[in-house]
């Protein structure tokens, strides 16, 4: 089993709860409102805010395997924060990784909700009330989504080690205990 499947098996009831919490069902029933989207940005954004710098650091030595100078997503949730008039703010609480291992589960969880991101921008596109949004974070691959997670997955599956995959999900269920718990 490749550390990508293994982190996909063991974080299913974490992923199925961010599903919850966001009300992502209503996305594809087209009831996902304004405030729900602006509740799912303001969130990825706290996420962000709190992981991405730390993340990229632990990560420097994998910049070009990962293409990390490619993968910067704060900026660009920002635009949507100011095109959605939502105020920055900072969470109440902090998150720790403490190696490369960690940083890798992480941005595991960062890398597969961009491309789960993508599919809800195109959803949201054709739903009511989002006429003018501008989807930067959840579409900042474009058409490269694909192309980008198959790198990520590639690049993980390569480097790490059977005996490094339950620090690599441990990486994956901080970052994903801490988006359950800013929101």
């Amino acid at each position: 089993m490749t550390v990508s499947e293994y982190l996909k098996q063991n974080t299913a009831s974490y992923h199925d709860a961010a599903e919850k919490l966001f009300n992502s069902a209503k996305i594809f029933n087209k009831t996902f409102t304004l405030e729900d989207y602006k509740k799912i940005i303001h969130t990825n954004y706290l996420m962000l805010l709190h992981s991405e710098d730390k993340i990229f650091e632990e990560l420097k030595d994998y910049s070009e395997k990962l293409k990390l100078s490619d993968r910067k997503k704060l900026p660009l949730i920002e635009k949507d924060l100011k095109s959605l008039l939502l105020e920055k703010s900072v969470a109440d609480h902090e998150l720790e990784l403490i190696s490369q291992h960690e940083a890798l589960g992480a941005m595991y969880v960062i890398e597969g909700s961009t491309l789960g991101g993508n599919v809800i921008a195109k959803q949201l596109s054709k739903t009511e009330g989002f006429d003018g949004i501008t989807f930067n974070f959840f579409g900042c691959y474009h058409e490269n989504t694909g192309a980008m997670w198959k790198n990520f997955k590639e690049t993980i599956d390569a480097e790490v080690h059977e005996k490094k995959y339950d620090e690599v999900l441990s990486g994956a269920k901080k970052l994903y205990t801490f988006l359950l718990n800013v929101s």
